[in-house]
């Protein structure tokens, strides 16, 4: 029995140290080489981010790079903070989730990165304007604007052009605008084609008028206690209401339906932002399409367009492989690489003299040029707050009153519950 024993735990070692030695080779093989995590959150961005870095690591053999796609990058970026495994290298959306993780103090400093001067001002601005203190000395630069997006509204040249209306001067006012929506209408065209099956297309109108109507100085007021939302948001959510007064009968059409829309030349324009032109270009390929700022009020001068960092490109704090994180960092942000993503995701490439991804997007290039740009006002909401179902519930029922309310009521129900 004991000789069958010991041959047992023989044959049992045989086979570990087997298994091991394919391990070790493999370790071998990757003698010398340093592994960086890098967490990629953006999904249609997952093959372009793989071919960028497989070219990097091509042009650097000491170092891999292992890809993290998520799909629910916000708790996963949190769940690997809590258990102190933060990636060497990051890439996430300039939204408050963003902003709330900068301040926690995980990310690393740029501000002073000679990377900085190469950049848009304007890009940079709303980056560190997202860092949520209330303090302005702590409003550092925790991430680097990557490819940036806007909100304002696409629109199809061809409608245009058959119905009277020049797709290369845009109205520029309010008024101009919505006489422009209602002579679509008096022509048969649907000027607005409305997405309202899905909640979240509501919020790219609030944040196209908001740009302009609301200073981003006001929701740091907000977070103060200092204002309210029915006086920063009451008159833009007015403005969103009317807008969709011109859209078609039946509004409760999905995104993917809208944009087929779109592409068939069945509505003047869509109110959402650049990031739904892949979609309709992927309907046709030869859609003649544009994209313009939403005019918010009746001076054409004070208007601002809505644009975000769409990815922010960070690293560690903390990282154990800093200069290598940092090389690859640099490579993602030469102004041959940020041009590749922004052609193919149809991105603002972030440099200071800032170029379109795609000719569609070159008529509001003059806002970037001259620094009039805001961040999209939802990025301000904590994402437990319902804000599109709540958008989706006043464009329906027209009640204004209702919206601000119920986000004053949530809101305060965030700022009782969380610890500054």
């Amino acid at each position: 029995m004991v000789g069958r024993v010991k041959a047992l735990l023989a044959a049992l070692l045989a086979v570990a140290v087997g298994l091991a030695l394919p391990a070790c080779g493999q370790a071998e093989a990757g003698a010398g080489k340093v592994t960086l995590d890098f967490f990629q959150f953006k999904f249609e961005a997952a093959d372009q981010f793989k071919e960028m870095i497989h070219q990097f690591e091509v042009d650097n053999p000491d170092i891999r790079v292992n890809i993290n796609n998520s799909a629910d990058a916000q708790t996963d970026l949190r769940t690997r903070f809590v258990k102190n495994r933060v990636p060497d290298v990051i890439t996430f959306n300039g939204d408050i989730s963003f902003g709330m993780f900068a301040a926690s103090g995980v990310f690393h400093d740029f501000t002073d990165d000679p990377l900085v001067a190469t950049l848009n001002p304007g890009m940079v601005a709303i980056a560190r304007n997202l860092v949520q203190t209330t303090k302005q000395s702590e409003k550092r630069l925790y991430g680097l604007p990557f490819a940036g997006n806007a909100s304002g509204y696409i629109y199809n040249k061809e409608v245009w052009r058959k119905a009277g209306v020049d797709p290369e001067n845009p109205p520029r006012t309010w008024s101009g605008f919505t006489a422009m929506l209602r002579h679509f209408k008096d022509r048969g065209v649907t000027p607005v084609e409305a997405t309202l099956s899905e909640a979240w297309t509501t919020q790219a109108p609030l944040s196209s008028l908001a740009g302009t109507l609301v200073p981003e100085s006001r929701y740091a007021d907000l977070l103060r206690g200092r204002t309210d939302f029915k006086t920063i948001w009451t008159q833009t959510a007015r403005r969103e209401v009317e807008l969709f007064k011109y859209a078609q009968e039946d509004k409760g059409v999905t995104y993917q339906q809208g944009t087929q829309d779109m592409a068939a030349g069945k509505a003047a324009i869509l109110p959402l932002g650049t990031y739904a032109i892949p979609q309709i270009k992927m309907i046709n390929p030869d859609a003649d399409l544009g994209f313009a700022q939403m005019p918010a009020n009746d001076d054409a001068d004070s208007q601002v367009l809505t644009a975000g960092d769409d990815v922010m490109l960070t690293m560690g704090a903390d990282t154990k492989h800093p200069k290598e994180a940092m090389r690859l960092i640099r490579y993602l942000m030469s102004p041959g690489q940020l041009r590749i993503y922004a052609k193919a995701q149809t991105a603002f490439v972030p440099l200071k003299k800032v170029e379109a991804g795609d000719p569609a997007l070159n008529g509001v290039i003059p806002f970037f040029t001259q620094g009039r740009l805001a961040d999209f006002c939802d990025h301000y909401i904590p994402s437990s707050i319902n804000i599109g179902g709540y958008l989706q519930t006043m464009v329906t029922t027209g009640d204004v009153g209702r919206f601000t309310d119920s986000m004053q009521t949530e809101w305060d129900k965030v700022q009782a519950r969380t610890f500054r």
